[in-house]
């Protein structure tokens, strides 16, 4: 189940991110390969890796936008929760508890969370991200931080390609805007749209950058953000916290997939759920 977000916040926010690829394309294309790599072997080459990074990059955004993040399901029957609601039980299946949401009258399993965007109990929710109009959850976890790295990578491929066309005349012996590549002048508009990429390289790069830390570290310790502050809470509070005890490595492939470590950047890999669908409507409870 993909859900389609109606967040005027979130569509901007996938509208000013292909207007940001589209513009990248334009000024990497018609101001710095054709212009100051005409007739070279570099053109068609520095083009061929770029426009890969972006294939990659609009795959795993598109995956990210459209793949279910762990929704869990509605029952098909209203269910009266009136002697649950204060009555904390135990599903047989482990000693986590299962919690009953208030919003989506329904059951929950163990670290679902409600989004008051989605309107839905998402799955290990991690947070709602408005650049993909998604949640990040259990399901969609990989793809959202596949599109983080797409992302830094074109972000830093298109600082190098902006400044190796500033640098490599300026070591040569000329000016910034007097240099000649092949009887050709830089001109100001040239000039105008390489600082305006950069800019936008240098934003979204470190932008991202720091989110592809936080999911990383968010992965290894086995905490989401939403379980990040429960348990600040409860330290402050004094009350005992308990915490992962399964291997890093072990905790990367429950998001990525056991496969090679190559198919970990491929978003036409499906990673393994880790609670999975399979759960009733209804666990063990006497209602």
């Amino acid at each position: 189940m993909a859900l389609c977000v109606r967040d005027p916040c979130g569509l901007l926010c996938l509208l000013l991110t292909y207007l940001s690829l589209s513009y990248s394309e334009y000024v990497i294309l018609r101001h710095i390969l054709l212009e100051d790599y005409a007739g070279s072997v570099w053109c068609p080459i520095h083009a061929v890796i770029y426009n890969l990074i972006v294939f990659m990059l609009l795959a795993c955004h598109t995956r990210a936008v459209f793949s279910d993040p762990g929704v869990v399901p509605l029952p098909e029957m209203a269910i009266d929760f009136s002697d649950l609601r204060s009555t904390p039980r135990k599903n047989d299946r482990g000693n986590e508890d299962w919690t009953v949401c208030n919003r989506c009258e329904t059951y929950r399993p163990p670290r679902a969370h409600h989004c008051r965007i989605c309107h839905r109990c998402i799955r290990r929710m991690d947070h709602h991200c408005p650049w993909i109009n998604n949640c990040v959850g259990e399901l969609n976890q990989k793809y959202f931080i596949q599109f983080l790295f797409y992302t830094a990578l074109a972000s830093l491929y298109a600082m190098a390609l902006v400044l190796g066309t500033w640098l490599l005349p300026a070591l040569r012996g000329g000016d910034l805007e007097d240099v000649e590549n092949g009887g050709r002048v830089r001109s100001h508009v040239q000039i105008a749209h390489c600082i305006l990429l950069l800019v936008e390289s240098v934003l979204f790069g470190l932008f991202v950058i720091v989110i592809f830390y936080d999911q990383i570290v968010s992965i290894i310790t086995d905490e989401t953000p939403i379980e990040q502050l429960r348990n600040r809470l409860l330290k402050e509070a004094h009350k005992e916290v308990t915490h992962s005890r399964k291997p890093k490595m072990a905790l990367v492939r429950e998001v990525f997939g056991r496969g090679h470590i190559i198919c970990w950047f491929c978003p036409l890999v499906t990673p393994p759920s880790s609670g999975g669908p399979a759960y009733t409507y209804l666990p063990d409870y006497d209602v």
